[in-house]
């Protein structure tokens, strides 16, 4: 039945008895423990060298754990060794150090990345990120602090370590002994011409034809320049425009204009700007009665207080400033841009533009109420 010439394929023992089966069939796979291993796990994730310490050779796998932390911890005491091996010697009853004396599931500490960072050495590069980080912090609510103040301010207070300023570099005292918060753009290096012009004349309601006629011309010659400079030179255009009397300055001829521009360093084109606005004053009168009445029929006899709170708000011109500028063009007025007549509001008292933290501000809105303002 079985033919015994048939070369077996192989020869297996099962239960001690041999059994025929083909090549490569029903072989008995390699054990486990045949293959090679590949690389530990710890070793990957580049775990600390107190754990990849340990090898198969140590029996005790509970203590790995414990020692590994206790090697990341900064060495104990002579006092705290002492304590700890009684400890040890009293839980453990006095046995072998081989054998574990840990109880089931008890919980060992954890070592955690701030206590690492509390025994890094001074001059590490953590310790130095860590500081310039502070550093940074504090630079951070500084600017904070100061958020608003002007930049010759902050440059004085805001520099890091210095308990304060240079006497050198020290603010200079008000002349008009105001310590109150004025507009942010009078700063304490302003000049105090300029810081007595803003306390002084600023913003007040001006109703005299002369002194409108002054600041009208020094409105228009300030563009490309500044208002210090102006105030600087103020008394040059007092004195070469006949202390701006209107009657007086209509009259000049070509002759005495050009004598102006060469004797006082004037523009001879600014020069007939403001005698041609004279004339042009001269008309208003004979339209309006003076010059007070017109200018102040544009905001209906009531100073225009917009209340502003910072100053980045203020505008260089606004609709009302455009309708003053296009009427006096008309009449031939020469410059009173929207740029310059805005300017020459904020000066005669037309918008009151303190800002609302300063204290001319109400020193302003109480004189136009009151009917007061400027005279000469």
């Amino acid at each position: 039945m079985c033919n015994s010439n048939v070369k077996s394929a192989g020869v297996a023992q099962i239960d001690g008895r041999a059994v025929l089966q083909p090549a490569g069939m029903n072989r008995v796979a390699a054990p486990d423990a045949a293959r090679p291993l590949k690389k530990s796990l710890h070793k990957s994730l580049s775990m600390p060298p107190a754990y990849s310490s340990f090898d198969g050779s140590n029996n005790n796998a509970a203590a790995r754990p414990a020692a590994a932390a206790a090697s990341m911890l900064p060495p104990a005491t002579p006092s705290a060794a002492t304590a700890s091996r009684a400890a040890t010697k009293e839980k453990g009853g006095g046995r072998a150090p081989g054998k574990a004396s840990r109880k089931p599931g008890a919980v060992l500490p954890v070592v955690t990345f701030a206590a690492l960072e509390a025994f890094e050495p001074a001059g590490s590069i953590a310790a130095a990120q860590r500081e310039h980080a502070a550093l940074a912090q504090a630079q951070r609510k500084m600017r904070i602090a100061h958020y608003g103040r002007t930049a010759s301010f902050s440059r004085v207070e805001g520099r890091v370590g210095a308990a304060a300023a240079p006497a050198e570099t020290a603010a200079p005292v008000s002349p008009t002994g105001h310590d109150e918060k004025r507009c942010s753009f009078i700063t304490p290096y302003s000049d105090p011409l300029y810081v007595a012009y803003h306390d002084e004349e600023w913003g007040v309601p001006v109703h005299d034809d002369e002194l409108l006629f002054e600041m009208l011309t020094l409105s228009g010659v300030q563009v490309g320049a500044d208002w210090t400079s102006i105030l600087k030179k103020r008394h040059v255009y007092r004195e070469a425009f006949s202390g701006f009397n209107v009657d007086a300055v209509a009259k000049y001829t070509e002759k005495q204009m050009a004598s102006l521009s060469a004797d006082f360093g004037l523009d001879l084109g600014t020069v007939r700007g403001i005698v041609n606005n004279a004339c042009r004053i001269l008309e208003v009168r004979r339209d309006f009665g003076s010059l007070d009445k017109y200018v102040w029929a544009f905001v209906n006899n009531k100073a225009l207080s917009p209340m502003y709170k910072y100053s980045r708000k203020i505008p260089v011109k606004t609709s009302k400033s455009e309708s003053i500028s296009k009427d006096m063009v008309r009449r031939g007025f020469r410059f009173v841009g929207p740029t310059v007549i805005h300017s020459f509001m904020q000066a005669v008292g037309l918008t009151n533009d303190h800002l609302v933290s300063c204290p001319r501000h109400r020193v302003c809105c109480s004189s136009a109420a009151a009917g007061g303002g400027r005279v000469k």
